[in-house]
């Protein structure tokens, strides 16, 4: 796993009624400061990546569909400089991803039905100067392919 990174498998509790899925408590290991919370969607097959920031730790999870998530560790000075994880998030893998400054990352909804993804960052979102750098998703030096792998 890319140093820093960490994940936490979410606990689905179900009723008769319909179930409840706790992402981030403020007294989880992970959890440092609360900045703000936004809902982003892809549809099935799009790319959403690649994006890093210099400041902000994410927590991200999919709350509906399935996605890849992948991050890239360029940080110089990390141990896990160049190494890729990837992970199958979602309704069939609930998890959180905490992603901290200088990785890369994005999600591939995967499989009919789109992917909405909810993050919780640590940083409100500064429209004047933003935290986010871009980098193309397929035009880049990144050694990751997004295309679906057969196995």
């Amino acid at each position: 796993m890319i140093d820093g990174v960490i994940v936490k498998k979410l606990k689905v509790v179900s009723d008769e009624r319909g179930y409840l899925m706790e992402v981030l408590r403020n007294d989880d290991e992970q959890f440092t400061q609360f900045g703000q919370a936004y809902v982003t969607m892809a549809y099935p097959g799009v790319v959403k990546a690649w994006h890093y920031h210099k400041e902000q730790t994410d927590n991200f999870t999919i709350v509906s569909g399935m996605a890849k998530f992948v991050l890239f560790d360029r940080r110089d000075g990390s141990p896990t400089k160049g190494k890729i994880d990837e992970f199958f998030i979602g309704d069939r893998s609930p998890m959180l991803i905490q992603i901290p400054p200088g990785v890369y990352h994005g999600f591939k909804a995967i499989g009919n039905q789109p992917a909405i993804a909810l993050n919780i960052p640590d940083r409100t979102y500064n429209y004047e100067a933003p935290d986010e750098m871009r980098v193309n998703p397929h035009d880049n030096d990144i050694p990751y392919d997004w295309n679906l792998k057969e196995r």
